[in-house]
């Protein structure tokens, strides 16, 4: 079989002879088959290159951003510094807090560690900057633990305050007049006008007429009037099971329900009732029952 040949005739414009050039097939498929290898080879150098390209950008952009988080680490870290020196001075003042209101100081350990178990164990980070991203959020999570602890046990410290502030404040920790103790509390005496064997369930003190009876605590008056025996009384509801009573009063200055403080003038010594002169009849009564007022006195003490 013949080989398939292409003839070509080039015909120049001058008088110069036209020439015949003979390809034979085979040679037009090599030369297609070059221009199509060659043309591949370009298109995939220029991809290739202009994947490079965007990979520099990327990269570039990629390492502008890391050094911008770098930097956004590091300020955040000075911060928690500042955050870890401020919740240790607060753990300072929480300790004087709970001393101040009687409560036992938290331990270091828990401090330290705040609320929670050990945390879950995690794959160790590649980079420099996820490294220091973990520890940021190791450190942060412990920081958040332990301010919400510090805040539970101030706010447990503030609630024990009050309460033992409206304690200190129900003490009735003054005389309520200035005089002289004429008669201790005893369980047993004689009556000096009755003359008989009784208990006396307070104090007698020996004042001037007229001489201003204090209130020795914060309170309520239950009872402002006449009682037998008693004379003109006065009794306060201090809470927490305390109750005073003030007897033999010539004028009463307060009336039922109304709100004393410490120090503020309720009465005025008298000799009303059964008494033999001018002097106030203390009582202080706990959960009902009589108990010396001297045991809460304290002299030249200020208690509010």
């Amino acid at each position: 079989m013949a080989r398939r040949r292409w003839t070509v005739v080039l015909v120049p414009h001058d008088s110069e002879p036209s020439r015949i050039v003979e390809v034979s097939y085979s040679a037009i498929k090599l030369v297609a088959g070059l221009a199509v290898v060659t043309i591949g080879i370009c298109l995939l150098l220029g991809y290739a290159s202009l994947s490079r390209s965007v990979d520099l950008s990327r990269t570039s952009r990629l390492q502008a951003e890391n050094r911008e988080l770098t930097a956004q680490l590091g300020d955040l870290h000075g911060r928690l510094h500042h955050l870890s020196d401020t919740l240790e001075a607060l753990s300072v003042r929480d300790g004087r807090i709970r001393l101040l209101a009687n409560l036992e100081p938290i331990a270091p350990e828990v401090l330290e560690a705040g609320i929670g178990g050990p945390a879950s164990e995690a794959p160790e980070p590649k980079s420099t900057l996820a490294r220091r991203a973990s520890d940021i959020r190791v450190d942060l999570n412990a920081m958040i633990r332990r301010a919400n602890l510090l805040a539970t046990s101030i706010n447990e410290a503030a609630d024990s305050l009050v309460s033992h502030q409206k304690r200190l404040a129900a003490m009735p920790s003054i005389m309520p007049t200035q005089g002289w103790l004429t008669s201790a509390f005893t369980r047993m005496r004689q009556h000096p006008i009755l003359h008989t064997a009784r208990p006396h369930e307070g104090i007698d003190v020996t004042a001037p007429a007229g001489s201003p009876i204090e209130a020795p605590a914060a309170g309520r008056v239950t009872r402002a009037g006449w009682q037998a025996g008693y004379g003109n009384v006065v009794t306060v509801d201090h809470g927490y099971g305390i109750e005073t009573k003030f007897a033999h009063a010539s004028k009463i200055l307060v009336q039922r329900g109304q709100r004393v403080e410490r120090g503020q003038n309720i009465a005025l010594v008298g000799n009303t009732g059964l008494a033999t002169g001018p002097h106030l009849h203390y009582e202080v009564h706990v959960n009902g029952r009589p108990v010396d007022p001297l045991r809460y006195v304290l002299p030249d003490v200020v208690t509010d």
